[in-house]
């Protein structure tokens, strides 16, 4: 069964529709849904660069369709089959793209095409229940093939993107220290080059204030 859909820009990661019914009775809901914005940071690092891929989660699987800009990710149980959940996201991608294509690019803000939910929940409907005979002639259909398809653990996956995040994250502290050390060791030449040059400079005000002096009292 479709627990959860949602679609997003993978160029910055912004979400631009998803089923606004979607995992409401769903435990651990906030959990999955977590995981599923990870997965669209990493795809707009450019990670994951696989067009289709199924990720394992707990009792669920998340499949997901990257197709242009954007990336059509559904959440459904591990018995769910593989070839109905790529077929649904097809049809909401064929369908988006022809409704809301020219204008993904220019989209400023979250769930800019949030009415795309009336398609989704329709959608959803027509492959919830995989005994009909709609979607049993689906999955006999030997044309659509789903083999070759990946999948991966989520930790799998998202271990990476946490991986970069420390080491962008050590960089930047490397970064720092190396401006906290210079800037440690432009204060000890400065120190450096008063200690050298103050006796001299107090000899020659010593100096010239005798003459000074002098100059006066003659």
């Amino acid at each position: 069964m479709v627990k959860m859909t949602l679609i997003a820009r993978v160029t910055d990661g912004l979400p631009l529709a998803e089923g606004l019914d979607d995992g409401r009775d769903l435990p651990d809901s906030d959990m999955y849904k977590q995981q599923v914005k990870a997965l669209f940071k990493n795809l707009s690092r450019g990670q994951n660069e696989a067009s289709r891929m199924s990720v394992e989660t707990g009792p669920y699987v998340f499949h997901y369709i990257i197709e242009g800009r954007v990336c059509y990710l559904t959440m459904c149980d591990r018995s769910y089959p593989k070839k109905l959940a790529f077929q649904y996201l097809e049809d909401l991608m064929n369908e988006f793209e022809r409704v809301n294509g020219p204008n993904i690019e220019t989209a400023a803000r979250p769930y800019a095409f949030i009415k795309f939910d009336t398609f989704i929940q329709k959608t959803k409907k027509l492959y919830q229940d995989t005994r009909t005979q709609r979607n049993i002639a689906k999955l006999n259909d030997e044309l659509y093939e789903v083999h070759q398809i990946m999948t991966r653990n989520v930790q799998e996956v998202l271990g990476v993107g946490e991986k970069l995040d420390q080491v962008s994250e050590m960089s930047s502290r490397l970064t720092s220290e190396s401006r906290v050390y210079a800037d440690k060791a432009k204060d000890l030449n400065r120190q450096a080059l008063i200690r050298k040059w103050a006796p001299v400079a107090i000899v020659f005000g010593v100096v010239f204030l005798l003459f000074w002096v002098k100059n006066k009292l003659w």
